[in-house]
């Protein structure tokens, strides 16, 4: 399993003091939307030009124009992108097929998808890398967690792997590792921590 920090709410410069303190630790830097829509793509490609040996990716919640967004997230150095599970299939076979131009990997965003055993089906189906169950952060207080649909994604697909999102804490995290997803996406539990570091570290621990 590895873990996946959410970096959503800071500034680039905060985000650089965030993944040096939680360096080796962290297996994938998230460059979240709203840091994406505060400043821009400049997010990405400064992350991935300063931390070369951790993965990147950029919550870019790909809706349309597939191939074009995320070639642009690809050019600033991003080495997974999103798009939403929502979208045509078209606009998810461009994002695939931009990925495979640049030998770099899709991350299908379930959030908002009413069919998810269907859905992930076809999404396996059309060879995407990871698909991703979240719960989305206006609906946290009701849902604390979207564990039923990891065993859903987990029971329909293949060859995809499978991540969660979505109001992770150290109240359900032990739940939710029991279950193996491949990735485990954490935000403000490690973000707004006192020691984010050590924040990260333990959530590593409660993995095995």
């Amino acid at each position: 399993m590895k873990l996946q920090v959410a970096i959503d709410t800071l500034t680039v410069e905060q985000a650089i003091k965030l993944v040096e303190e939680t360096e080796g630790v962290v297996d994938i830097i998230e460059v979240g939307t709203p840091l994406i829509i505060q400043d821009g793509m400049r997010s990405v490609r400064v992350l991935s030009d300063i931390f070369t040996d951790v993965l990147v990716l950029a919550d870019t919640k790909i809706m349309d124009a597939g191939e074009l967004e995320a070639t642009i997230a690809f050019d600033d150095g991003a080495d997974i992108v999103t798009v939403l599970g929502v979208a045509y299939n078209e606009t998810i076979l461009g994002v695939l097929k931009a990925a495979k131009h640049y030998g770099k990997e899709v991350m299908v965003d379930m959030i908002g998808v009413q069919d998810i055993k269907t859905r992930a089906i076809e999404l396996d189906e059309m060879g995407v890398h990871y698909i991703c169950v979240h719960t989305a952060f206006d609906i946290q207080s009701k849902q604390t967690s979207p564990l039923e649909e990891l065993l859903v994604v987990k029971s329909a697909v293949k060859q995809a792997k499978t991540a969660i999102a979505g109001g992770i804490n150290f109240n359900n995290i032990d739940d939710i590792a029991h279950y193996r997803p491949d990735v485990i996406i954490v935000g403000g539990t490690i973000s707004n921590a006192p020691d984010p570091k050590e924040a990260a570290r333990q959530m590593k621990e409660r993995f095995r």
